[in-house]
């Protein structure tokens, strides 16, 4: 069967992906002026935005030490809020709470709602359901009045934590607090908890209730509920839930509809769906976008269906769909994978000479991929790359790297990185632990393992007990 994309305006097929073997990359030919002209460029801009990373994060850590004393209670309001902020959008929970502590000093705090919601947010992402407990007992001290947005968020909170009965808790608690209602994004949030625990019995009950409150169903709704069942692999539901969407005439299906139903049939590797609602969705009007395409990518290439994927990037090049940094990645890691190094790098390569920079998820890609090849050389080279580059190493990064030298059994390179990622700051998981722990065992090296398990103890049992007492006002 052939995929083929749809003009909605007429109905017509437009083009056809047919299945030619994959070109490669043609070399981007340019002046060595301009070379030079666009390299500087992308330095001057990469160097720009370090600097301000850099003196953000300094910023940030000065504001955290003057938290941990009694006497800064007339700081500069700007720079306790940014610090705040930046802390918040890094979910840097430790650091975050640590500011607002400070913060709840100052002379001039006032508290705000809007805060404490941002801040229950956070600890939702960072799984810490307890200090968002303890956040909504001081906003009440403070003498706020919890708003919907707070009460949503600390559902949020307790439901992607897998507290499901306190989430269900504080929905009933919503009910008895005037203009704090529940309203359809609260019971979004409570149904996209459900699915993500698999309480699939519990999405009806969901529903029903918000049937006899009077709330009807909006597109938000109906595709939580569809992409939660196609997440899940419960393909039946999803389509059922999806013709109740198209049945309801107030709420059509939408490109995230349309890209949670394809998503969810290639992960499966359920190719010929996947193909047939491609073309059902554009005969609904629904055009794909950048991410459809991305889906499509990906799922061909987890099928190793890698002429069709050429041919999607194909045709992405002839209708100007630029190539974004994700359709890149799965480029890579597919070819990786599948260990096809030589056409992993082609695509690194091109997406170098696109002037797209390198994240941490496309290193990762490529030393999973040399590891595997046992090219433990350019693991080296990719470590030396990202070294010189602006992008934050973050803790996959080092598991990667770590898990690379540990397989390998080089101790003592493996041991390198583990201090290099504590010198930058970089936590450790429970995947740095299980790694470095293997490698130990493999090497008989007992008694080295048996100090880091005891470690990894120390680290998951240390900050929770130290905080929850370090932050009151």
């Amino acid at each position: 069967m052939e995929l083929h994309l749809v003009d909605p305006a007429n109905l017509r097929l437009f083009s056809s992906i047919h299945h030619p073997r994959t070109p490669k990359f043609s070399t981007i030919k340019s002046s060595k002026k301009d070379s030079i002209t666009t390299s500087k460029g992308l330095q001057k801009s990469s160097q720009k935005e370090l600097s301000r990373i850099l003196r953000s994060e300094a910023a940030t850590k000065n504001i955290v030490k003057k938290a941990n004393s009694n006497k800064y209670n007339n700081l500069n309001p700007k720079a306790v809020l940014d610090a705040l902020d930046d802390a918040i959008k890094g979910n840097d929970w430790e650091s975050a709470l640590k500011i607002f502590s400070l913060l709840r000093k100052q002379r001039w705090y006032i508290p705000k709602g809007q805060t404490y919601t941002k801040l229950l947010v956070m600890l939702g992402k960072c799984n810490q359901p307890n200090h968002a407990g303890l956040l909504f007992e001081i906003m009440e001290s403070d003498g706020l009045q919890p708003t919907i947005d707070v009460y949503t968020a600390l559902v949020g909170v307790y439901g992607f934590s897998g507290l499901l009965d306190k989430a269900f808790h504080t929905v009933d608690e919503m009910k008895s607090v005037s203009d704090c209602k529940p309203d359809v994004y609260t019971y979004s949030i409570l149904i996209k908890c459900c699915a993500k625990l698999r309480r699939f019995d519990m999405i009806g009950i969901i529903l029903a209730e918000m049937s006899y409150l009077g709330i009807e169903c909006n597109a938000t709704i109906y595709n939580t509920v569809i992409d939660g069942y196609g997440k899940a692999g419960l393909f039946e539901q999803m389509e059922h839930a999806l013709s109740d969407m198209i049945e309801s005439g107030t709420c059509l299906p939408d490109i995230y509809t349309f890209n949670s139903v394809i998503g969810a049939f290639g992960n499966f590797g359920q190719i010929d769906k996947v193909e047939s609602w491609f073309d059902q969705f554009q005969l609904m009007g629904i055009k794909p976008d950048i991410m459809t395409f991305n889906i499509l990518v990906r799922s061909y290439g987890k099928a190793s269906m890698y002429e069709k994927m050429g041919s999607v990037l194909d045709f992405m090049k002839k209708r100007f769909y630029s190539p974004t940094i994700v359709t890149f990645n799965i480029v890579i890691e597919t070819y990786g994978k599948a260990g096809n190094v030589e056409k992993m790098e082609e695509y690194f390569l091109k997406m170098k000479h696109q002037g797209m920079k390198p994240n941490s998820i496309t290193y990762c890609s490529l030393v999973s991929a040399y590891s595997k090849s046992g090219l433990l050389d350019k693991v080296d080279s990719i470590i030396r790359q990202a070294d010189n580059t602006d992008v934050i190493l973050d803790t996959p990064f080092f598991n990667c790297v770590i898990s690379a030298y540990g397989r390998a059994g080089n101790i003592e390179k493996m041991v390198e990185l583990f201090s290099a990622m504590e010198d930058q700051q970089c936590k450790p998981d429970s995947i740095t632990f299980a790694s470095m722990i293997q490698a130990y065992q493999e090497q008989g090296m007992i008694e080295a393992a048996q100090e880091l398990e005891h470690k990894m103890l120390m680290c998951s049992g240390s900050s929770e007990v130290k905080l929850i007492g370090s932050w009151h006002h």
